[in-house]
Parts: structure tokens; C-alpha cells; sequence
């Protein structure tokens, strides 16, 4: 049975769900305003036979969870923003030799060191691979608390069903702001799926290498290339995550992720009053992003709203869906700077208007 309700803070929450989801091997190095999610793990793994281990880098750690991951563990690290950055070599590794694990990004303000306020600037290096070559990870984008301990479980379990790193991307306000959540029971670790690829000996049968990733003998990385590729393909048909509350008569709809949604989904309840009719459009997967489920609602709705706490990323993945199918209108903050859904309502009433006031109309 679920436990009962719990009263904690958005990176103990990721922690307990992560213990809770099978995971082991904790590998990271700290930086503000993450450093209670390692801080928890740090006793908590040990009362569950795990393995806590502070690195000397972002470089080190990300290198430790590929190793652990190689070997069949349910494995993870955090961090936030510049971390994330250091970790991308290791991150694009582990998707060339197609090894499962989990990155906790929560996001603070950039670029370079920037603050540790929060931001959700991190869209692009997120949704785009972030490192070199031609890979992509999948990235569910909570909103609060239940859904930081959702996303987890599904964070673990989608990485280890496509053998592909998955990063939840959270921001320093989720990860500092206390919520009730109620958590599953504990998987039990004998139910996973068998890992028929994984490094553990040879003994009584041939010897089993994964890639290493130097690929050099002639159309070995082309042909490598074309076989993840096939598996992007799956992961955008069949993990597509998306939110839509939108009345049947909305003359726009509003786009906005994780704590953005929030407050948006606040002002929106504020603008009902004025007889303004809003939909909210809440993509939970961020890669894949849900293109058609946003396409489709922009047949019904003739304007769209775009707001996120950066100074214009996801509006690209916007455009791309909707095109010139709707009136895009685009307002974003950059990091360190919280608004109040008064300020969001400002933004949409302008919108709604088209008059310009508030955020600008994106020319398609």
C-alpha cells in the first residue's frame, strides 16, 4: 500500500522516490540549490544497502554512474545548471553505449556561474543533447511535489526500457518548496527486467563487451548511429507526455512547463473573472515534446500564449508545432526573477488583447 502523506521539501521528495524506485548508486557533486537532494541521500542509501559516493567533480561522478550503470544498477545523479554542463561528455557517452541512468537538473540561473536563484533556462541543452553528437535523451518536466515523485518512478523505468540516460528537469523553487506527496511502496528489485547485456563475467559463456564508443572501423558509427536513431523514433511515438485543460470555447491557450505552469494556471483562474476564456497546455515531456498534441489543439484555439522562465526556448518547440496555424504571443523572464500570477495575468490579458503591453507577438 502507498504510504500516507508526507510534508517534504521538492529534492527530499526525489530522493525518497528514487530510493523507493529501486535506485542504489548515488554518484554527485554538490552545488546550491540542489545540495539537499545529495545531503538526504547520503544516510538514506546506507539504510537501504546502497552506495553514496561525493565525487571530486561533476566529471567523476557522471563517469562513476556509467560505470555502475554498465555493471546492471539502478543508478543517478543531480545537480544544477554549470554541473549539468560538466557532466554532458559523460552523459553523451552513456547514450552512445546505450546505458541507462538518471540526471536530476535543478536549474538555476545562467549563463556561465549566473545565481542560484531559480530559472528554467536549461531547456535547450536539455531537450537538445546538450553534448556532442547525434543523440537525444528523454525529459519529463514535473510540476510540484506528487509529480517530482512520479516522474522518478517513471524516470528509472523509462531509462532502463530504452537503455538511454533520462534527465528530470526541476528548478531551485520546486526543489526548496514544501508539499504533501504520498509515495508508492518500494519496488522490489528482483521484479526489474532481467539485464541480458550488462558487464558481469563470462563465466560459462562468451565474453560480452558493451560499445565503447570508438567506432572506428569503416560504417560502424554510421550504422551505430542509424540503430539510436531507430530508437528516438520510438521513444517520440510512444512516451509523448502532455496536460490540457481547455474549455471547448477558449479563445487562447496557454503554454507553460513545470513551476511556470503553476503560476500561469493561477492567473488563468484569476482572468476567468473578467470572462476571458483560457486553456492551459502543460507538456510533461519536454523531449519528446508533444508537437502533435499542441498542433491539434491549435486548430480549435486561434491564439497562443508562451510563458517560461527564460528569455525564449521552448517557444521554439512552440513555433515548430503550431507554425502559423494560431497568433503566438511570448512573454519570459530570465533567471532570478519569480512572478506573481498578477504579473502572468498582465502578460495574458495583452495577449488576449493583442495590444502589445506586456511580452511580444511572435512574427512566424
Amino acid at each position: 500500500m502507498p504510504s500516507e502523506k508526507m510534508l517534504m521539501i521538492g529534492s527530499h521528495v526525489v530522493a525518497e522516490a528514487a530510493v523507493r524506485a529501486g535506485c542504489r548508486y548515488y554518484f554527485g557533486y554538490p552545488i546550491t540549490p540542489q545540495n539537499e537532494l545529495p545531503e538526504y541521500l547520503s544516510a538514506r542509501l546506507l539504510e537501504v544497502g546502497g552506495t553514496f559516493i561525493q565525487g571530486e567533480s561533476e566529471v567523476s561522478s557522471i563517469n562513476m554512474v556509467l560505470g555502475a550503470s554498465a555493471v546492471g544498477a539502478r543508478t543517478m545523479t543531480s545537480s544544477s545548471s554549470p554541473g549539468v554542463s560538466l557532466k554532458q561528455e559523460g552523459i553523451s557517452y552513456m547514450a552512445g553505449m546505450e546505458l541507462p541512468g538518471v540526471i536530476i537538473n535543478m536549474m538555476r540561473g545562467g549563463p556561465g556561474l549566473g545565481n542560484i536563484a531559480p530559472s528554467a533556462a536549461d531547456y535547450f541543452q536539455a531537450t537538445r543533447g546538450g553534448a556532442h553528437g547525434d543523440y537525444r535523451t528523454p525529459v519529463l518536466a514535473p510540476a510540484g511535489g506528487q509529480e517530482l515523485v512520479d516522474l522518478t518512478f517513471v524516470a528509472f523505468d523509462l531509462a532502463d526500457k530504452y537503455r538511454t540516460p533520462v534527465m528530470l528537469l526541476g528548478d531551485g523553487l520546486m526543489g526548496q518548496v514544501m508539499e504533501p506527496v504520498i509515495f508508492p511502496d518500494f519496488i522490489d528489485l528482483k521484479d526489474l527486467p532481467e539485464k541480458d547485456w550488462i558487464v558481469d563475467g563470462c563465466e560459462g559463456r562468451e565474453p560480452r563487451a558493451l560499445f565503447s564508443m570508438f567506432l572506428g572501423q569503416q560504417g560502424e558509427l554510421y550504422q551505430h548511429n542509424l540503430h539510436l536513431q531507430e530508437k528516438y523514433d520510438k521513444i517520440t511515438a510512444e512516451e509523448m507526455r502532455w496536460e490540457t485543460n481547455c474549455p471547448d470555447d477558449a479563445e487562447m491557450v496557454v503554454v507553460a512547463y513545470g513551476t511556470a505552469a503553476r503560476i500561469a494556471e493561477s492567473a488563468i483562474e484569476e482572468l476567468e473573472a473578467e470572462d476571458l476564456r483560457l486553456g492551459l497546455f502543460r507538456p510533461i515531456t519536454l523531449w519528446p515534446f508533444p508537437k502533435p498534441a499542441l498542433r491539434e489543439l491549435s486548430k480549435k484555439v486561434p491564439k497562443v500564449a508562451v510563458f517560461e522562465f527564460s528569455l525564449g526556448q521552448m517557444v521554439e518547440d512552440v513555433i515548430f508545432s503550431v507554425g502559423e496555424r494560431a497568433e503566438i504571443y511570448f512573454h519570459g523572464l530570465p533567471g532570478g526573477i519569480i512572478p506573481t500570477p498578477a504579473d502572468v495575468a498582465d502578460f495574458l490579458r495583452s495577449a488576449a488583447k493583442g495590444d502589445g503591453k506586456v511580452g511580444r507577438r511572435i512574427d512566424v
